[in-house]
């Protein structure tokens, strides 16, 4: 599956998971609690200090192994002017921040890291009481 065909598809919108691609195009679903909500805020609000750049929530990037989700990333004004909105980013922002959920374990975490890194971020943020990787 590519990653217009699931942001496109009726089925799958407003559901209460998070959606991310493999690298075989399959679906992968998380859900998140109303704590990963008020996390994912508590991380905007970080960013705002910013006084520059681009706040972007549920940021999709297209990595070397799938379509993956930032929870929270911040944009310079450059890569806006490079990227717009398109969809998923094939470069990842700056930085990328991911609410740990006790699903999460120290690998899928540690893949993530080393995937948006590798597409171009600056900095990848964990938040949670689990982010000691």
């Amino acid at each position: 599956m590519e990653w217009a065909e699931v942001v496109n598809n009726p089925l799958l919108k407003n559901l209460p998971f998070k959606i991310e691609l493999n690298k075989w195009g399959n679906i992968l679903m998380s859900p998140a609690s109303n704590n990963h909500g008020i996390r994912q805020y508590n991380m905007v609000e970080v960013l705002q200090q910013k006084k520059t750049g681009q706040i972007i929530i549920e940021c999709s990037i297209q990595t070397n192994e799938g379509v993956r989700v930032a929870d929270v990333a911040w944009a310079s004004d450059q890569f806006m002017t490079d990227h717009g909105d398109e969809t998923p980013y094939k470069s990842a922002p700056e930085i990328c921040i991911e609410v740990m959920s006790p699903s999460n374990s120290k690998e899928e975490m540690s893949e993530k890291i080393r995937l948006y890194l590798e597409k171009g971020a600056c900095e990848v943020w964990l938040c949670g009481k689990n982010s000691d990787i």
